[in-house]
């Protein structure tokens, strides 16, 4: 019987390969997707990018509808994305920055130029636009990891009771906008 059940294992372990890798013929991998769907954001204690004296938690939010956008100046499609999404915010969408430094590693955190970073950040967002209401800053990523964050921009539709509507991966664009975002937004105003 062993050796039946032994000889059998191969096929096995051949068969569970190939509908692996027949899915992922298949998927998109612009279709990644937080698990965090459906679900309150994680709980969080960050500071404002702007001011260090402020810190922003997952309360802060509550009451509104707003867009978390995961964004870093190194990202030139973020920086592609600032205009539009002022266009957006200044047709009333509450739109909250979530910035993380891609060259910061917490283990060398002590010759971290923060002046720095909030130099270069304010030249950036007056060049380019500034959607933000305000930016977290993410510096050693716990909100993005708890978020499933895989890069940036990211962006997460979140409703006013702290729940996590929608994710998307890329960048914010007309199209993006009216095929997903939008009808989402009206839905929840066709709600109250």
């Amino acid at each position: 019987m062993n050796r039946k059940v032994l000889g059998f294992l191969p096929f096995l372990i051949f068969v569970f390969l190939c509908v692996f890798l027949y899915q992922g013929l298949f998927g998109n991998p612009r279709e990644l997707q937080t698990g965090r769907l459906g679900q309150a954001m994680p709980s969080f204690n960050l500071p404002d990018l702007m001011n260090e004296q402020k810190r922003w938690t997952e309360k802060d939010l509550l009451g509104d509808v707003y867009l978390m956008n995961v964004w870093g100046t190194w990202c030139p499609t973020c920086i592609a994305e600032l205009g539009y999404l002022t266009k957006l915010r200044e047709q009333g969408v509450k739109i909250v920055g979530l910035y993380y430094e891609q060259a910061y590693d917490p283990d060398f955190g002590d010759n971290f130029d923060i002046h720095a970073l909030r130099e270069e950040v304010q030249t950036m967002l007056s060049r380019a636009g500034n959607p933000y209401q305000f930016n977290i800053l993410d510096l050693e990523r716990s909100l993005s990891l708890d978020l499933g964050v895989s890069g940036a921009p990211e962006t997460f539709l979140v409703d006013k009771s702290g729940t996590i509507l929608l994710h998307h991966t890329g960048d914010i664009n007309q199209r993006v906008w009216r095929s997903k975002f939008l009808p989402a937004l009206e839905e929840l105003r066709n709600e109250n």
